[in-house]
């Protein structure tokens, strides 16, 4: 038992021995030698002497996941599974069912069938729930059930799943599965072109590159790329893909951290496709990242109109670092900046308030910067759009409903209970947003607002009592009311949430191919764009 647990210590302490003393954090290195040797010893000995058996590979992952979280939510342990998933989202191919799968609540639920590929083919559809995977109950797997859909190419499967309270099983053969950075593109008139770009692995410049070229060939003269939900990638594709419109030897983002090493400036280095054709980006509260080094730079060098929503606003910058044994740790290593000079973090992790939670700038404290033609800009929370888009605008309420699967749950019921059979005759009726007001209302769906918990915090004191029963009343009354406001949020936030359900429930029935038909002419943040470039003196107005 010694001789194994010295071994799993002795590499960790001397991989990060090394790695400290490789970014000379010479001042710190005694109190790091320390604390290592405190740990090792407290490891050592919980094991050893215990009254139960242990883990102890469970233990150590349990203790890094839990130094770490008091980081930032993107400095994670990465163990050898963890590699591969990531390798793979990089790449973009990988050998599976090809859908996209969450666990959620001890469920693994089929979230979205990419059509064509095994899981569409065997009739899986959104909503379903994969209970047992082969002889693996889904239940008691502690570890990411939807690794086991994943094999060799031509392998088999067995699923059995669970779809409207009935039990389904079905055999499934294992398929090279190519996620594509750019899913769409087309023309939304015979001028105007429309390139959706979902995330930045490999692929992500070449295929937009592909993608302009050919709609450039079928004569279109102004663009739309759509950034809308990507959640970024690779840094490297990011300036890529800006280098498709700006011209070799410009500066798209630069890298500041304590480590002189991660300080870079990187610039284009390709000739640009096109620098003239008059372009619009859209984003929205969930283009995060590499999205927003495109938006970002693309604004500050006064390339683009971006259109939509206040972007993420995520500008840390992640490095994978190997460790023993196929593990790494990906950690931030910088912050990254725009053209301008500004950094677009919105939330600051080294400060918390005393729920724990990460400080959030607010706007009085925004620093202004000014764009290439004096233009003003601000950092201090994502990108701030030129023109915004009210329906694509979020807040609590419609990301609890996002997150609680509550708009998800009400498309399957949507799906399961009405015929849709051709995309032209598909509307979102007022009738139904009623339904849908009612399914929230049915449904367990609850959350809690910060104004809430301060409520419940100061009526369940002590001191409450001293102001007597009818200061308590009023407080339950107040209480009462914000509970009721939820429900009228659902009519002031309609416009917001009827997009979000639409662009569920098309996916249903029509994937998301046809989704990207949908937003041609339906679209509001499209609408929008396209009548800003058919307007060329509005648009270069707001690049003045």
């Amino acid at each position: 038992m010694k001789k194994l647990l010295n071994k799993r210590i002795l590499f960790p302490v001397i991989a990060v021995c090394l790695f400290f003393t490789a970014t000379s954090f010479k001042n710190d290195f005694f109190e790091i030698a320390k604390q290592i040797e405190i740990f090792t010893t407290l490891f050592k000995e919980l094991n050893m002497n215990y009254v139960d058996e242990t883990n102890p590979a469970e233990l150590m992952d349990g203790a890094i996941k839990e130094m770490l979280s008091n980081l930032d939510p993107y400095t994670v342990y990465m163990n050898e599974q963890d590699v591969e998933e990531y390798k793979i989202k990089n790449r973009g191919e990988y050998s599976g069912i090809g859908a996209v799968v969450r666990s959620y609540h001890d469920k693994l639920l089929i979230v979205e069938p990419y059509k064509g590929y095994p899981a569409d083919e065997a009739g899986l559809k959104a909503g379903d729930e994969i209970v047992q995977i082969g002889d693996v109950t889904i239940a008691d797997f502690k570890d990411d059930a939807g690794e086991l859909l994943k094999g060799a190419v031509n392998s088999e499967v067995e699923i059995t799943y669970e779809r409207q309270d009935k039990i389904h099983r079905t055999t499934l053969t294992r398929k090279e599965i190519e996620v594509d950075a750019v899913p769409f593109y087309g023309k939304i008139n015979d001028k105007t072109g429309y390139i959706v770009l979902s995330r930045f692995n490999r692929k992500a410049s070449s295929q937009t590159k592909e993608a302009l070229e050919e709609l450039e060939s079928q004569g279109i003269e102004q663009l739309i790329l759509d950034l809308r939900g990507n959640p970024g990638g690779l840094l490297t594709e990011a300036i890529e893909v800006t280098n498709l419109f700006v011209p070799k030897g410009e500066t798209i983002v630069t890298t500041r951290s304590k480590v002189k090493k991660f300080n870079q400036e990187f610039r284009t280095r390709k000739q640009a496709v096109d620098t003239e054709i008059p372009l619009v980006v859209l984003i929205n509260g969930r283009s995060a990242s590499a999205s927003e080094i495109v938006s970002g730079a693309l604004q500050d060098l006064d390339r683009a109109v971006i259109v939509g929503a206040r972007s993420f606003g995520k500008g840390l910058v992640q490095r994978p670092l190997k460790l023993t044994y196929g593990t790494q740790l990906k950690v931030t290593i910088s912050r990254y900046y725009t053209p301008s000079g500004r950094c677009i973090q919105a939330l600051d992790y080294a400060h918390r308030d005393e729920n724990g939670k990460a400080v959030r700038a607010n706007a009085s404290q925004y620093k202004a910067f000014k764009t290439r033609k004096g233009r003003t800009v601000y950092d201090g929370g994502g990108i701030t759009p030129d023109v915004e888009v009210k329906a694509l605008k979020q807040n609590k309420i419609i990301k609890e409903l996002l997150t609680d699967y509550v708009i998800f749950d009400y498309a399957t019921n949507y799906y399961y209970t009405r015929k849709v059979d051709n995309l032209e005759d598909f509307s979102f009726t007022d009738a139904d947003y009623e339904d849908f007001k009612k399914f929230v209302m049915e449904s367990d769906f609850s959350y809690e607002t910060e104004v809430e918990k301060l409520l419940k915090q100061a009526a369940g004191s002590e001191e409450m009592e001293l102001f007597g029963s009818r200061v308590q009343q009023d407080y339950q009354e107040l209480l009462k009311d914000i509970e009721r406001g939820k429900i009228t949020a659902l009519d002031n936030y309609k416009k917001e949430l009827s997009k979000e359900i639409e662009d569920e429930i098309i996916k249903r029935y029509f994937y998301r191919e046809g989704l990207y038909d949908y937003y041609l002419s339906h679209d509001e943040a499209i609408v929008a764009a396209a009548g800003l470039l058919k307007d060329k003196a509005k648009y270069s107005s707001l690049l003045k």
